[in-house]
């Protein structure tokens, strides 16, 4: 196992020592906890809070780490389309690319604590704003599923070089599926977070016939959110109708790459089980679904950031070897 080289991220953990994650040097992902069989050969990995371990000698020596540099925004220009905000950190190959929830920016806690990570192992790493969100042009009311997905397929295409791990969070999740099957030479990992496949198609389906009407006729869906400053999200609902073209658990998904789908059980947007969906699904035979029992649908407590770092690792550590 390879040096994670000094980062604020390792250096905030408590340390006890560092478990490898292979078995026998094979390659065999070791769980913690019980491993039942998911399907497909994926395995379903039971976690309660995840170890604290060490991964910085840095941090072992009690170092004191430099504050995390900022990263300057950039544009990427698109004829006929909203130009993108970015921000990329050069490096090794693979890649990894953050691609944030639904109206989420590419400010947040994962999709920062990532950016440490990254830069501690010296890999190339890209978050982005997509069209209508955070600092990116584009009408926010004028978007869909199919025109983000194009967002994704454009970063990929116009600004990452090389393999790349895809990390998308809830709604991102849906979109690095999409991006996996249109890129599956570039595309090489998926590490899906609370990943909402389906999810706001399936949500609107589950309310009763004569809220639907009303959505239809009034033409949008006031939806509570805790997670909205305003309390509730307001989706058209040509979003709705157009999201669906983009569903894919009704069929055997065809991404054959190393996915691993991590969802706290306490998930009340989108319920862990949907993860299993995918994993069900998903025609790839290196699939596992990592649970952990306490954490939400957002996973960004620190034992959830050290799990996704860990995961990102593992991932990058299998690629290479």
């Amino acid at each position: 196992m390879r040096s994670l080289g000094s980062c604020a991220l390792c250096a905030s953990l408590p340390v006890t020592g560092r478990r490898d994650r292979r078995e026998g040097g094979g390659g065999r992902r070791v769980g913690y906890g019980a491993l039942p069989e998911v399907g497909l050969g994926g395995r379903l990995l039971w976690l309660t809070p995840w170890p604290q371990r060490g991964t910085c000698t840095a941090a072992r020596k009690g170092a004191t780490v430099a504050p995390r540099q900022k990263t300057s925004v950039s544009f990427l220009r698109r004829p006929d389309l909203p130009n993108l905000a970015y921000k990329k950190l050069k490096g090794k190959s693979p890649g990894v690319i953050f691609i944030p929830g639904f109206i989420s920016n590419m400010n947040g806690t994962k999709a920062l604590a990532i950016e440490e990570f990254c830069k501690s192992l010296g890999h190339t790493y890209i978050r982005f704003d997509y069209s209508g969100v955070g600092n990116s042009d584009g009408n926010l009311q004028e978007c869909t599923v199919g025109k983000w997905r194009k967002d994704v397929l454009s970063i990929i295409d116009d600004l990452a070089v090389g393999p790349q791990i895809l990390v998308g969070s809830s709604l991102g999740g849906w979109l690095m599926l999409h991006a996996a099957i249109s890129r599956p030479q570039k595309v090489v990992a998926l590490i899906g977070i609370a990943t909402a496949v389906d999810g706001l198609v399936m949500q609107f389906n589950q309310l009763p016939t004569e809220v639907k009407k009303e959505i239809e006729a009034k033409g949008v869906w006031t939806m509570p959110s805790k997670y909205s400053e305003e309390g509730v999200y307001h989706i058209q609902y040509s979003f709705i109708k157009e999201a669906e073209h983009h569903c894919l658990l009704h069929s055997p998904i065809p991404v054959a790459c190393p996915v691993r789908l991590l969802h706290g059980m306490k998930d009340d947007i989108i319920p862990w089980q949907t993860s299993i969906q995918v994993a069900d699904r998903l025609v790839s035979t290196d699939v596992d679904v990592i649970l952990r029992k306490h954490s939400d649908h957002r996973m960004k407590e620190k034992a959830d950031i050290q799990l996704l770092v860990y995961t990102i690792d593992d991932l990058i550590d299998k690629l290479s070897t």
